[in-house]
C-alpha cells in the first residue's frame, strides 16, 4: 500500500470575518485545517486589526496561540492584561475564561490550535467591557 500525505495549499480555504457576536473590531480568520477523528483539533491564522479582540470565552480542551505578527494582549478573568509579541506562545487551559486580540495601536496575528470535545472548540460569553480592554504594565 502506498503511503500518502495531505497538502492543503496556502490560500485554498476561504477566509472569513470574525462574527460581531464574538469579536470587537475587524478580525479575519484564515482556516488551515479542520479537526478529524485522528487529529481532534483545528488550525487557523487569526488577524486582529488594532483595537480588535475576542469576547470572553473558554475552550473545552484548551487552545494554543502562537503570535506570528504584531503586538497583542490577553487576559484571564481576574488577572492583568498581558502584552504578547512575535514568537510568544500562549496556552489557554481547558475551561479558563479569557480573551485575546490586538493591542490598541498594533494589529496582531496568531496561529490558533484549538482542541475539540463533542464537536465543540469554544464556548463564547459576553463581550469585553471597554474599561477592561487596556494594558497597564
Amino acid at each position: 500500500m502506498a503511503q500518502t500525505q495531505t497538502i492543503t495549499r496556502a490560500g485554498s480555504l476561504p477566509s472569513s470575518t470574525g462574527p460581531a457576536d464574538y469579536f470587537t473590531g475587524e478580525v479575519r480568520v484564515d482556516p488551515l485545517f479542520a479537526p478529524t477523528e485522528a487529529t481532534p483539533y483545528s488550525g487557523a491564522y487569526v488577524t486582529f486589526a488594532a483595537g480588535a479582540h475576542s469576547a470572553w470565552h473558554t475552550h473545552p480542551t484548551g487552545q494554543r496561540l502562537i503570535i506570528t505578527a504584531g503586538t497583542g494582549w490577553t487576559q484571564v478573568l481576574g488577572g492583568k492584561v498581558t502584552e504578547l509579541h512575535v514568537g510568544d506562545v500562549v496556552w489557554c487551559p481547558p475551561g479558563v475564561k479569557h480573551w485575546h486580540g490586538a493591542s490598541a495601536t498594533s494589529s496582531m496575528t496568531h496561529l490558533a490550535l484549538t482542541g475539540m470535545a463533542s464537536g465543540k472548540g469554544v464556548e463564547w460569553m459576553e463581550k469585553v467591557a471597554d474599561s477592561d480592554y487596556r494594558y497597564q504594565p
